[in-house]
C-alpha cells in the first residue's frame, strides 16, 4: 500500500464544513475522495488533519490516503486541479512512509481569524473576513488572549458533546495584530476542539468590545461549563493557516 500526502488549498464558503457527511455531499472530504477514486479506480477514504466547519476556510489542510494504485502524485495533482471545483486546490501531492497520519502526527496546528475593522465592508474579502465597524480596543483583546495560553482544560470553550474525549489542549500562542483596516487574531496549539477557536475569537472579540470583563472570561474557563453566553465568531473570517508535523 502507497500512503499519499496531500497539502489543500480551500475557501469553504459554499460547502458543509471538511467532514464526509452521509446525509450530504457537498463537503471538501466527499468531493476530494470523489475526484481521487476515479482516477485510481478504487474507493480512497481521506485522512484530514483536522475537521473545519461549514463555511471555514484552509490555506494549509493536509490529509493522507492509502491506496494500492501506482498511479503518480504528478497525475494525482493533474487530475484533481482538472476535475475539482476551482474553490478547491491540490496545491502537492508526495508519497510518504505507511506509519504517517495527517491528524495523529500533527505537532502544532495555527488559525488566523480575520476581521475587517473599516466603517464600510471590503467587497473583495467580505467572504474571508468578518466586518465589524465599531472601535475594537486591541491592548484588553491582548492581555485577554494571555488567559488562554498554556495547557488548560476548553471544556467551557467548546460545542464537543462528547463525554469521554479529554478536552484539554495546550495553547503555543495568541498573536493580534492590526494590518489596518484588518484585524488578525492567530491562534497556534497542539490541537483544537470543535468551535474552540471561533469561541476563543468571540471571546476576544467581546473583551474588545467592553461586553465582557477578563475576570469574567477567567472565570468562564475555570469553570469547565460548555452553557456559557459566548457566541462562536462567524466561520467565514476563520482559516486554518498551518500545520506542523
Amino acid at each position: 500500500m502507497r500512503n499519499i500526502k496531500l497539502n489543500i488549498q480551500y475557501d469553504g464558503s459554499r460547502y458543509q464544513g471538511w467532514q464526509r457527511l452521509a446525509d450530504n455531499e457537498n463537503t471538501i472530504q466527499n468531493k476530494i475522495e470523489s475526484v481521487i477514486s476515479s482516477l485510481v479506480k478504487e474507493e480512497v477514504q481521506l485522512v484530514g488533519s483536522g475537521r473545519t466547519d461549514a463555511g471555514v476556510h484552509a490555506e494549509n489542510q493536509v490529509a493522507n490516503f492509502l491506496s494500492r494504485s501506482k498511479v503518480s502524485c504528478n497525475d494525482i495533482l493533474h487530475h484533481c486541479y482538472t476535475y475539482l471545483p476551482h474553490d478547491i486546490v491540490i496545491k502537492a501531492a508526495i508519497e510518504v512512509p505507511t506509519p504517517f497520519h495527517a491528524r495523529f502526527n500533527a505537532k502544532e496546528k495555527t488559525y488566523r481569524y480575520t476581521i475587517d475593522n473599516n466603517l464600510r465592508h471590503d467587497v473583495f474579502s467580505r467572504k474571508y473576513a468578518l466586518h465589524m465597524p465599531e472601535s475594537l480596543d486591541i491592548n484588553i483583546m491582548r492581555e485577554a488572549a494571555e488567559i488562554f495560553i498554556g495547557e488548560h482544560d476548553f471544556r467551557s470553550f467548546t460545542k464537543l458533546h462528547s463525554k469521554t474525549k479529554s478536552t484539554v489542549r495546550n495553547i503555543f500562542g495568541i498573536v493580534i495584530d492590526t494590518p489596518a483596516p484588518f484585524i488578525t487574531i492567530r491562534i497556534t496549539g497542539n490541537g483544537f476542539l470543535y468551535k474552540m477557536v471561533r469561541i476563543i475569537s468571540g471571546a476576544l472579540i467581546a473583551a474588545g468590545r467592553h461586553q465582557i470583563s477578563l475576570l469574567e472570561l477567567k472565570s468562564i474557563l475555570e469553570k469547565k461549563d460548555k452553557n456559557n453566553p459566548i457566541e462562536p465568531a462567524a466561520p467565514h473570517g476563520l482559516c486554518l493557516e498551518e500545520i506542523k508535523y
